[in-house]
């Protein structure tokens, strides 16, 4: 990978970063000592936060990674066609969309050593299944039902993760309800040869968004759901996806294709330590970011706020999953370790408030569409002394950013 390099306008005179380049796993990303002032810092009593290292007991996201998927329907709720059909509304998509979002680094390899609708001995209804906890009584009978049936043919040590797709025809239609949900890093999960389900994603009906695109991007919720498997919390809030749009599969995994932050993409071990970069000293520094899709190049700037807290910098543009990009430039978050799943724990700042955006595609966040800064626009925060100013942008979308700290 190339290394991203940049110039510092401080006391201490001019250098360039180029930390080694290493590849890890989800639960330490790649780092040097310079990026260590970035490295916020998750609360005890955060469920799944956002900061480093991702807690142990996800799966780990990098390397090759084998996906048990099971189909599963119910005495009152036949599967529809063959349960292959249903296998390949999410595959390949799903493999390529982890290929293209990890440069590579994933090898996701969906298996499925039972290729029939697996009969549940209950109706649907009887499991009393809900948007609710994680193994609440009704999911954990569910789990143990399908481990009672599925282990004649299956040895669950041999996976890193679980997919179940159920029949569509259970439960209410994903325009009513949501029902897909994933259980993650759970340490009370139920047990099967030997070694806890901790990793499962369930996936029900899938959200047509009306425009047509239905058999090409429905695949989507299960990269969001395997997302959860791999430590990455849910990035909208109550409002929906209010607080970062479509910028993330975690906050919108409707409607057209998107990508993960590059703060996710780092967690994940996707980002080599030279793609990062911290600007943690007071002064100005100045660096040059490529396009989050295109492999090779720097990545992400990171401006820590507080040892919980920090601003993060990528370059966003139309190519590899991100489809419905409008305004390319440079996209300002501030991710907060303190701040639990599904509570907005990433926030990202728009250059134009109340534009109404640049999209007209279905189920994309319109207003946040146009939130990168362009060549003569700047971000502040006043009150921690932060200024960022995007410098220039060439052919390539390559941007040139200038932060100061007073």
């Amino acid at each position: 990978m190339t290394a991203l390099t940049l110039a510092v306008s401080t006391s201490a005179g001019t250098g360039t970063l180029t930390a080694p380049a290493t590849t890890a796993g989800s639960i330490h990303p790649a780092r040097s000592s310079a990026l260590v002032p970035c490295m916020i810092r998750g609360g005890l009593d955060v469920q799944m936060t956002e900061g480093l290292p991702t807690p142990p007991g996800y799966s780990r996201a990098t390397g090759t990674v084998r996906a048990l998927t099971l189909m599963v329907d119910f005495p009152d709720a036949p599967g529809p066609g063959s349960a292959m059909d249903r296998y390949h509304e999410f595959f390949p998509q799903t493999q390529e969309w982890f290929r293209t979002a990890s440069y590579g680094r994933l090898d996701y390899r969906p298996e499925t050593p039972i290729t029939t609708w697996l009969r549940m001995p209950k109706r649907f209804e009887s499991y009393g299944i809900e948007r609710g906890a994680p193994f609440d009584p009704g999911y954990r009978g569910l789990v143990q039902d399908i481990v009672a049936a599925a282990d004649p043919q299956v040895d669950f040590r041999a996976y890193d993760l679980l997919n179940v797709l159920v029949t569509p025809n259970a439960g209410p239609s994903a325009l009513d309800t949501v029902l897909s949900v994933t259980f993650a890093g759970n340490d009370d999960a139920p047990v099967a040869d030997g070694v806890r389900i901790a990793n499962a994603s369930f996936v029900y009906s899938r959200q047509d968004d009306g425009s047509g695109s239905y058999s090409r991007t429905g695949y989507r919720v299960l990269p969001h759901e395997n997302g959860h498997t791999f430590g990455l919390p849910d990035l909208y809030t109550q409002d929906g996806g209010g607080a970062v749009g479509h910028w993330d599969i975690m906050s919108e995994d409707w409607g057209a294709n998107n990508d993960l932050l590059g703060w996710h993409k780092w967690k994940l071990g996707w980002l080599d330590g030279g793609q990062v970069g911290c600007a943690a000293a007071r002064g100005g520094v100045e660096y040059t970011l490529s396009p989050l899709h295109k492999p090779g190049g720097g990545k992400l700037i990171l401006v820590p706020v507080t040892s919980r807290t920090t601003y993060a910098l990528e370059v966003r543009a139309q190519g590899g999953n991100d489809e419905a990009i409008c305004r390319p430039g440079v996209l300002v978050y501030k991710v907060d370790a303190t701040v639990d799943t599904g509570r907005g724990p990433v926030t990202v700042y728009d250059s134009h408030r109340h534009s109404g955006g640049c999209t007209s595609s279905p189920n994309v966040h319109a207003e946040l569409s146009d939130a990168p800064f362009t060549p003569g626009e700047s971000f502040k925060d006043p009150r921690h002394g932060i200024a960022v100013q995007v410098l220039s942008m060439d052919e390539e979308g390559n941007c040139r950013v200038r932060i100061t700290r007073g």
